[in-house]
């Protein structure tokens, strides 16, 4: 009998560790912020993606004969970093998500698309790191996995405490849409 609930405590066990860990996460990335799906990514899994939709803020701006999607793979950005410094993510964390980004666009596809209108968000995670895509445009738009991955192997780095920085954010030139990098 001994044997069996010893046998039953350590099945428990190793199940518990084996599970990836859905923590709630101490960010809030909009105010009435809704996490439509999750999952984990990359080559471990190890990464949490999160679709994150969030209330409209402004009134979308209406376009005649508007496309259906806007393809903004290539668009530059600017990188802002957040002043004072201290409490910025850990670079190599942040490595992690461009890595499972890069495996994913080779396993997965090379684009992804997000949704429309002001703050439709797609979010990783992985130990400090936390980055996020915002669609800022009222239509859904495309985006690359390598160029994402390129952003938050830039941000991360540049904006930390000997920059006077903690994270930063890369805005598109015509503000279509931004990437945040911060700790999470």
């Amino acid at each position: 009998m001994k044997l069996l609930t010893a046998l039953v405590a350590l099945t428990f066990a190793l199940v518990v560790a084996a599970s990836p860990t859905t923590t709630k996460r101490d960010t809030i990335i909009c105010a009435g912020e809704e996490i439509l799906s999750e999952t984990y990514i990359g080559e471990d899994k190890n990464v949490k993606l999160q679709h994150i939709t969030c209330p409209q803020i402004a009134t979308p701006v209406k376009r005649a004969l508007a496309p259906r999607q806007t393809d903004v793979c290539g668009n530059t950005c600017d990188t802002i970093c957040f002043t004072p410094s201290g409490g910025g993510p850990d670079p190599n964390d942040c490595h992690v998500i461009a890595d499972a980004l890069r495996f994913d666009s080779q396993n997965v596809g090379a684009l992804f698309e997000i949704g429309t209108g002001t703050n439709n968000t797609v979010a990783l995670f992985y130990s400090s790191c936390e980055s996020f895509y915002v669609n800022q445009d009222s239509i859904p738009q495309l985006y690359c996995r390598t160029d994402w991955a390129s952003v938050i192997d830039y941000v991360a780095p540049n904006c930390q405490a000997t920059q006077n920085a903690h994270g930063g954010d890369c805005v598109a030139t015509d503000q279509q849409f931004f990437i945040q990098v911060q700790h999470s």
